[in-house]
């Protein structure tokens, strides 16, 4: 992406280029959905998450709770209350993008 200063991890930037054509991606039924590549800039700047987790990028969210990926550095992802960032540590979900996918198809209701 052209309009973020860091390097996105492979396989989030893999499952970008899959999902490029969408307007985002819904997880099943569960209410969870990932951001399209355009809408990342702007999401990550209305919930301030330059200012609060400023390791952190927001790829995603179901209501108040937001998934992250870390900035520089592998797949994993990561959740956090988006009330809570800077005070809360982040919460990790899953080692890639595939995985919370799936992760959330059989357990959304433990996140």
């Amino acid at each position: 992406m052209d309009n973020i200063n860091f390097k996105l991890p492979k396989m989030y930037e893999k499952f970008l280029k899959e999902i490029r054509e969408s307007e985002g991606f819904s997880v099943g039924d569960t209410g969870v959905i990932l951001y399209k590549e355009e809408d990342l800039p702007e999401r990550n700047l209305t919930y301030e998450v330059f200012e609060y987790e400023p390791d952190f990028f927001m790829i995603g969210q179901d209501g108040d709770m937001a998934f992250f990926i870390k900035k520089d550095s592998d797949d994993t992802i990561y959740k956090n209350d988006l009330g809570a960032l800077g005070s809360c540590e982040m919460e990790e979900v899953s080692k890639d993008i595939y995985k919370f996918i799936e992760y959330v198809k059989r357990h959304y209701n433990m996140l």
